[in-house]
């Protein structure tokens, strides 16, 4: 492997030993912040922006529909020296009304934000002082030097003006990037400074007897005044000197939040609490011991600031084949560990499989759950994406096969999934596609509308009758909710669109060999998901056996079916792993792997999912579930690094098991947690929330909860698109 000369020097001089724990506390602390920055600054900063704006907003609302009540006090009750009674009113009141809206929203927010600092400042100076008008004047000030979060319209927008024809918008965006990274870490600096000399005042204040309220019109005194002396005066010199800041700054918080709920007359507390969580999201500005000590350990610590920590050149190398969940798993847990990772996958995409059947079915875009490998890693520079397919694994030479190429390996990863299995009936395959891949899910999709499309130009009833009949081959959690969504999606999906027959008309038929549905969960369950499926007018046909599958219809325990769709859920094979390894393999081709998922005999060579037959389950099989493959790719990881370190291995894998789901169309679910079973709505409820948690990636938990929302709702199909295949001369022949 060929390296950069730079990243082959060493970056360190300490040993691994002496600088072990201390890295390691350091990089914990790094993640657990750089995390709260990605997951809750963009909450906390579009929850100030509304709290802030709504206050503004209303005040500005009731000024206009009582106006002469505002040019009396305008004039009376609270007059600007400098400016006449009647532009004050207006001026407050378009501030006040405009303003908000845009701070809320955040178009224009340093815009919107600095007129609003300063009317801050004039109600704080010009009329009595109160700490919440103090604190909406630093919280404005923080917004017009450091803008909106990323929940914002100027982010959005923020790249498209600055490379756009709209007169003066490229300069502004630099200039505002410019006021962001040079002021805005002064301002932090200047906004824990005023915090600390407001908590060194109440300290120093209760002690010798005085007060400070002469600086009232500076500083949020009254509300800061319920804080233990002591405690203020600690706290206000950590925050002065700029040391442990983010976690003063956590504790106030803390100590804050439990203040208010103890005690209901306490009132500004909330913005108080806001300008803490800025200080413990962002730190504490470069004017602070902190920012010197992370300078410092940048220095000593490179991989902080992003930067090589270690040379590449002569490190273990691990090769993982497959970038399923379990892949994924590993990769990511080996990011900061002394190895150098290759990823490789036939595609260049993770797909979440437990929702491919929503692709299917028309209810969601391939692109809501899949997402690109490379940027999941592009912060890890020990780890390299590979796109390819592999062909072999020489084990005597160490090498993985791509073709004509080469991967040499030190540890070795499989955790290339599975495939469908026709039980040596390979020749069902044309007619009977599994659910594998995005291009079976879009090639069923295809089959689905196409039928619908064929039906309605049809002149033959029993044609139409056998167009409109769907078969499912397999009742486990696939083929259940395959029938159910194409079963909703036959009912509510297409109401009213055809004109020559009615598509809820539409038969639906899963065909199971096993005595029941979903034979892996509880009894009950699977009859509360068969008496769903019924209800939703799908015929189950339990013990049955499929003896024979055309392109016009299927053989079921000796009786002809006529149906032109059929879709093959009934069981799967693992990938060749087991085969270029010339392992011991199941009758599904796992690869049989010992108590640390070693592969016998291959002790650097590990395979873990639907690759690997492990009897980690309480001596029983592991399912091939996600959970299942994250937690033996986490697994490995620990294995590889102990290794390496020279540690200690870790226990024998043991599988946890998170528990089963399945759906039933669009509020019916069953969920076996062992003890714990729901069923229903709940289940439905849960059975969402814990696939979109599984989600990779913000955009793809967004994008399919919008269109899950939208559908649910208004019973609209999601992307009823028909490509591929020859849709085009099937359903319309003759039409160019």
């Amino acid at each position: 492997m060929s390296h950069d000369p730079k990243v082959a020097e060493p970056r360190t001089r300490t040993s691994p030993a002496d600088s072990f724990w201390i890295a390691r506390s350091v990089n914990i602390h790094v993640e657990l912040f750089r995390l709260a920055r990605i997951a809750a600054w963009p909450l906390i900063d579009l929850s100030i922006r509304i709290w802030l704006a709504q206050i503004f907003f209303v005040s500005g609302v009731l000024k206009v529909t009582n106006w002469h009540t505002a040019l009396d006090l305008a004039a009376t009750e609270y007059p600007v020296s400098w400016m006449d009674p009647v532009t004050a009113a207006y001026t407050g009141a378009a501030i006040e009304v405009i303003g908000p809206v845009f701070l809320a929203v955040g178009l224009l927010t340093r815009y919107a934000a600095i007129p609003m600092l300063i009317l801050s400042l004039v109600i704080q100076f010009s009329y009595q002082p109160f700490d919440s008008q103090i604190f909406w004047a630093c919280l404005f000030g923080w917004y017009a030097v450091q803008g909106a979060g990323p929940l914002s319209l100027d982010r959005v927008l923020r790249r498209g003006l600055e490379d756009s024809a709209i007169p003066l918008a490229p300069r502004i965006v630099r200039a505002s990037a410019w006021v962001r990274l040079r002021i805005g870490p002064v301002y932090l600096s200047a906004m824990r400074i005023w915090l600390a000399t407001s908590a060194l005042l109440i300290g120093v204040g209760t002690f010798a007897g005085g007060g400070g309220d002469t600086l009232a019109h500076w500083l949020p005194l009254g509300t800061m005044a319920h804080y233990p002396a002591r405690l203020a005066l600690y706290a206000g010199v950590c925050m002065l000197v700029g040391i442990g800041t983010r976690y003063v700054a956590i504790g106030l918080m803390v100590l804050t939040a439990v203040g208010a709920m103890m005690d209901v007359r306490l009132g500004n507390e909330i913005y108080l609490l806001m300008t803490l969580a800025i200080l413990a999201v962002h730190g504490p500005g470069p004017i602070s011991a902190d920012s010197v000590l992370a300078t410092w350990l940048k220095r000593r610590f490179p991989a902080l600031e992003g930067k090589p920590a270690f040379a590449l050149d002569g490190l273990p190398r691990v090769v993982i084949v497959g970038a399923g969940f379990g892949g994924l798993s590993c990769a990511a847990a080996l990011r900061r560990s002394r190895v150098s990772v290759t990823l490789v996958d036939r595609a260049n995409y993770h797909l979440f499989q437990p929702l491919l059947y929503q692709v299917a079915t028309a209810a969601i875009s391939p692109g809501d759950i899949a997402a690109p490998i490379r940027p999941l890693f592009r912060e890890s520079f020990n780890t390299r994406v590979v796109l390819g397919t592999v062909t072999d694994v020489e084990t005597a030479r160490q090498v993985v096969r791509l073709g004509t190429k080469e991967l040499p390996y030190d540890y070795l990863v499989l955790a290339t999934g599975a495939a469908h299995s026709y039980f040596g009936k390979d020749k069902w395959r044309p007619f009977a596609p599994g659910l594998k891949r995005i291009e079976d899910a879009t090639e069923i999709r295809r089959r689905l509308l196409t039928a619908f499309e064929q039906a309605e130009v049809s002149d033959d009833p029993e044609e139409r009758r056998s167009l409109l009949t769907f078969l499912i081959v397999g009742g486990g959690p696939t083929g259940v909710e395959l029938a159910g969504a194409i079963a909703e999606l036959a009912r509510f999906g297409m109401e009213k669109e055809f004109r020559r027959f009615d598509p809820a008309s539409a038969r639906v038929i899963l065909v199971q060999s096993a005595p029941r549905v979903l034979p892996t969960f509880d009894e009950k369950l699977a009859a509360i998901a068969q008496r769903s499926l019924e209800k939703l007018r799908v015929e189950v046909l339990v013990g049955s056996r499929v003896d024979h599958i055309d392109a016009e219809g299927v053989s079921v325990s000796g009786r002809r079916i006529a149906a032109r769709t059929v879709l093959w859920a009934a069981g799967v094979m693992a990938s060749p792993a087991a085969k270029w390894l010339k392992a011991d393999a199941d009758n599904a081709g796992r690869a049989k792997v010992g108590a640390d998922l070693s592969v016998p005999g291959l002790p650097n060579v590990y395979a873990i999912g639907d690759t690997a037959l492990s009897n980690a389950w309480n001596g029983q099989p592991v399912p091939g579930l996600a959970p299942a493959a994250k937690q033996g790719g986490a697994y490995i990881a620990q294995v590889i690094r102990a290794r390496v370190d020279g540690r200690e291995p870790p226990q024998p894998f043991k599988y946890r098991h998170l528990g089963s789901l399945a759906t039933i169309g669009r509020k019916s679910a069953v969920a076996d947690f062992g003890l714990i079973k729901l069923w229903g709505a709940p289940a439905w409820w849960l059975w969402g929330l814990v696939h979109v948690g599984f989600l990779v990636g913000v955009r793809n938990r967004v994008s399919t909860m919008t269109n899950w929302f939208w559908a649910y709702l208004t019973f609209s199909g999601g992307i009823r698109l028909i490509t591929g295949g020859e849709q085009a001369a099937e359903v319309a022949p003759g039409i160019e």
